[in-house]
């Protein structure tokens, strides 16, 4: 079965290594008589192939990807940095201080027990904060350098439609250009959730912004909403000595995971000293005093209660960023949540206009705008693109991580599919039993007629480097058997993977 599976893979990538071949040698023709040069400058006044609004991960990568196949482009971005959101107040800072505060909280919790002791360890907070920003300011300058190598435009201002084919830029240091454009791409990203009667100042009460900014040390912190970015910047906080209380309306923590792992990865937080409030809802807020004081009363109604904070986190989602764009001037349609409904060639009811990343449906995570960027831009150029949302991996960044891909048992069973189940626990790991960091697992799940693989969901250290193997998996259509068949490194903790692959068809070695 694994070497019919591993024969079959092998002729589809030949055939569509020969195919896309003819395609781009084609493309590249059509071209050579109206090659561009292309400058790196602050404006677009000449027509430009390709117009991308917004610089983050599916903006600058869709512009990238447009000017390396030979499209002549501009990137336009409101910020003057380039990166967007997530390099710069998301990912990129958010892991920067769940890696510092994971280091102090292991100096103060288990260095001593491997030998490494000391008499005391204190948290320098504005030295923390400075490598954190220290990393934003490099990364984002090394994309300026990437699209200044590719020769895009880089146009630093604010834009929004006055035609189809036309974007005025109010330019940040205070004039106004015209860019011009064949294709537009809008890639604008999104911007924080807000909740009715509560208001953000970014002081006292701060949105994932304000929490990654932070001048000192909460002694109390309150984060309303249980999903991705709250727990990862409550764990930041609670490493460093805030007392941290998550309010969730819903009655679970990240309501897209795999019940049992989220289970798990609750119990695990909870160890951590992390307070869960379930099925409850804000109802008040008063910032009259020093702090803040919430009354809450349960998500079905019932008495009140307050609860008190230095600083209240609100982390209730994500929102498209559409408005102000002159969408409705040319014509573009939204869903009434602000979303820009596209095809699957992520093209507009628009002609020449396209959308991609947190403003469409999908996934709000930067590597599926990053993907639908390159896939954008292939179809402009008369390529094949695709991306398959089914097949997008997660991953929650606090310690340990929990990364999925796939089908969550839930939704499988939903389906009405027969399937099976293997799982494997790091406690059995030889690697996380050396490092002792062993509390996790490896759960996949796969059709009990054929063993494909539907979903692979992991909770360990560094769960969101092991998650793209299974990621591959998926794509290629594997079963439990092929990962099963690989030989994996020993000690490694992608060892479990295999373990859980081997116990999903037949049985697991080491447990």
């Amino acid at each position: 079965m694994a070497m019919a599976s591993i024969a079959r893979r092998k002729a589809c990538f030949l055939t569509r290594n020969l195919s896309n071949s003819s395609s781009a040698d084609a493309f590249k023709f059509s071209y050579s008589l109206t090659k561009f040069s292309r400058g790196f400058a602050t404006s677009g006044s000449e027509e430009n192939d390709v117009v991308v609004i917004g610089g983050g991960p599916g903006g600058y990568v869709a512009a990238i990807k447009a000017a390396q196949l030979g499209l002549k482009t501009t990137c336009i971005e409101k910020r003057g940095t380039l990166g967007g959101t997530c390099l710069n107040v998301g990912c990129i800072p958010s892991k920067a201080l769940l890696h510092s505060s994971h280091m102090f909280h292991e100096a103060q919790h288990s260095f001593a027990s491997h030998g490494v002791k000391f008499s005391s360890v204190e948290v320098d907070l504005p030295a923390m904060m400075a490598q954190k920003d220290k990393a934003v300011s490099t990364l984002t300058r090394g994309i300026e350098g990437l699209l200044k190598k590719n020769k895009v435009n880089y146009v630093k201002g604010y834009g929004k439609f006055i035609s189809p084919s036309e974007v005025s830029v109010d330019t940040i240091d205070g004039a106004n250009t015209v860019v011009k454009g064949k294709n537009i791409i809008i890639a604008t990203g999104s911007d924080v959730k807000s909740l009715p009667g509560i208001t953000i100042d970014e002081e006292k009460i701060v949105s994932s912004t304000g929490a990654l900014a932070l001048k000192k040390i909460p002694k109390k912190l309150v984060v309303i909403g249980a999903g991705y970015i709250g727990l990862e910047m409550g764990s930041v906080w609670r490493r460093l000595g805030s007392e941290v209380t998550v309010v969730e309306f819903a009655p679970d923590i990240v309501p897209s995971m795999d019940g049992e792992v989220r289970k798990q990865f609750q119990r695990m937080l909870e160890k951590q000293k992390m307070k869960f409030m379930l099925k409850t809802k804000v109802v008040g807020v008063d910032t009259s005093g020093d702090g803040v004081k919430l009354t809450l009363e349960p998500a079905s109604g019932g008495d009140q209660t307050t609860l008190e904070a230095d600083v209240v986190l609100v982390s209730a989602g994500r929102t498209p960023f559409t408005a102000g764009l002159g969408l409705d001037k040319i014509g573009v349609e939204t869903d009434k949540v602000g979303r820009i409904p596209v095809d699957e060639r992520f093209a507009t009811n628009v002609s020449g206009v396209y959308a991609i990343g947190d403003v469409i449906p999908g996934p709000m995570l930067a590597h599926k705008a990053e993907e639908d960027g390159v896939a954008c831009v292939e179809f402009i150029a008369g390529k094949h693109g695709h991306v398959d949302y089914d097949k997008v991996p997660g991953v929650v960044y606090t310690h340990p991580e929990v990364a999925s891909v796939g089908k969550t048992e839930e939704q499988v069973k939903a389906l009405g599919v027969e399937y099976c189940v293997g799982k494997f626990p790091l406690l059995a790991n030889s690697r996380a039993k050396a490092i002792d960091d062993a509390e996790g697992l490896v759960k996949i799940i796969a059709e009990k007629e054929t063993d494909k693989i539907l979903g692979v969901h992991i909770m360990a250290p560094n769960a969101g480097e092991l998650i793209h193997e299974a990621a591959l998996a998926l794509t290629y259509d594997a079963s439990s058997e092929d990962i099963a068949r690989v030989c994996h490194a020993h000690p490694t903790m992608s060892e479990a993977l295999k373990e859980a692959a081997m116990a999903t068809h037949d049985k697991a070695i080491h447990i």
